[in-house]
Order: C-alpha cells, then structure tokens, then sequence
C-alpha cells in the first residue's frame, strides 16, 4: 500500500513539473509573439519569464498581455 502512494505522489509531482514547463514554454512564446510599441519592454518581460521561474510566466498571463 505504501507503494502506491509513493507512486501517486511522484505522479503529482510530475504533473506539477510538466504543467509549469508549459506555462513556462506558453508565457516565453507569446511575449515574443506579442507586438510591443517599445521593444525595450518586450526584453524586460523576457527577462521577467526567464529569471522568475514560476510567478514570472504567471504574471505575463494574467497582467503582462493586458498591458502590452
């Protein structure tokens, strides 16, 4: 029985891993897809994704994109 609850939370975790490499992959994508009126900005939320591994790619999704 332990087996399977290591087992099911190493699933989780991989779920997690997986699921933070999209959003990762997602938020970078679209800042360079985005048409920014300053390039300036565009480096600066790069650089934002890049370096902010979790929050950064959360924070171009729900404030970047409305503001670009």
């Amino acid at each position: 029985m332990a087996d399977i609850a290591g087992v099911l939370v190493g699933l989780i975790w991989v779920a997690i891993a997986v699921g933070g490499l999209v959003l990762f992959i997602w938020a970078l994508v679209d800042v360079l897809k985005t048409n920014f009126r300053n390039d300036t900005h565009k480096i600066l939320w790069i650089l934002v994704v890049l370096l902010a591994t979790f929050i950064g790619p959360v924070l171009w999704l729900v404030w970047g994109r409305k503001n670009a």
